[in-house]
């Protein structure tokens, strides 16, 4: 039985990784922090392919409530599976935001650190005695990690994305005895809620990423969603340790 929890899925491409998981028969566990009405947005479409879905509330930056959480999902595994471990983790949750280092402050650095690297760091731990023998991790990093083609701004998000990326190797090395696999994915410019509206109300900067972009578009979460599925299921079963750039080719 293949089942997958999914962090940050009330939208976005945690949505879009959700319902793909689903559409290859993986019930799914997703979480949402504040967005419970999105989240249950996703239970329902999930719902309706005729897969079984819950969703948990859960605040990555809040280390206490991430070491709650294993119970919480024990309880979803058996009361809605009847299961004692699930198959794939996805680590997606995170915010969005750019400031440049000089007027980075420490309070912006440390929400960056604890959501994006020490929240899915503690979370794969908490979570790692129910992920089975065999199993998959995805944890999405960005192109704002990347060696050339950076944009100013970002200092304090790339480096914790980059904090993932290598995060992720380690996962592979060490979890390889179990079988287990983990890979990361880094998404360029993309359509999702974090963006904050900035690509409608901001033509120029659409325009200019799209420029760079070698597809000639932004990307959209169904771009991202697929391939964070593909790395879960058995078609990706001799992929691990990699950080798969899913960008249409920007700044190639």
């Amino acid at each position: 039985m293949s089942i997958t929890v999914v962090v940050g899925a009330s939208s976005g491409i945690g949505r879009a990784a959700a319902i793909r998981a689903a559409e290859g028969g993986s019930g799914v566990i997703l979480t949402y922090s504040s967005n419970e009405a999105g989240a249950l947005e996703t239970v329902a479409h999930i719902q309706g392919l005729g897969v079984e879905a819950v969703a948990l509330r859960l605040d990555l930056g809040d280390s206490v409530s991430i070491r709650g959480f294993r119970a919480a999902v024990e309880q979803a595994l058996t009361q809605t599976w009847g299961a004692q471990s699930f198959t794939g983790l996805v680590n997606n949750a995170g915010f969005g935001g750019g400031t440049m280092f000089a007027d980075t402050t420490e309070e912006q650095l440390d929400r960056f650190y604890r959501v994006l690297f020490k929240g899915p760091y503690l979370l794969t731990q908490e979570l790692l005695p129910l992920l089975a023998d065999g199993g998959a991790i995805v944890n999405t990093a960005s192109n704002s990690a990347a060696t050339l083609g950076l944009s100013e701004g970002f200092s304090a998000y790339g480096s914790m994305k980059g904090a993932v990326v290598v995060l992720t190797r380690y996962l592979a090395k060490e979890l390889s005895r179990r079988g287990i696999r983990a890979n990361s994915v880094s998404p360029g410019p993309t359509r999702t809620p974090f963006a904050g509206g900035a690509f409608e109300t901001m033509p120029e900067l659409t325009a200019d990423l799209e420029s760079r972009t070698a597809l000639g578009r932004l990307g959209e979460p169904d771009d991202i969603g697929p391939v964070i599925a593909f790395l879960l299921s058995d078609a990706g079963r001799w992929i691990t340790g990699q950080d798969i750039e899913v960008t249409g080719g920007f700044n190639l």
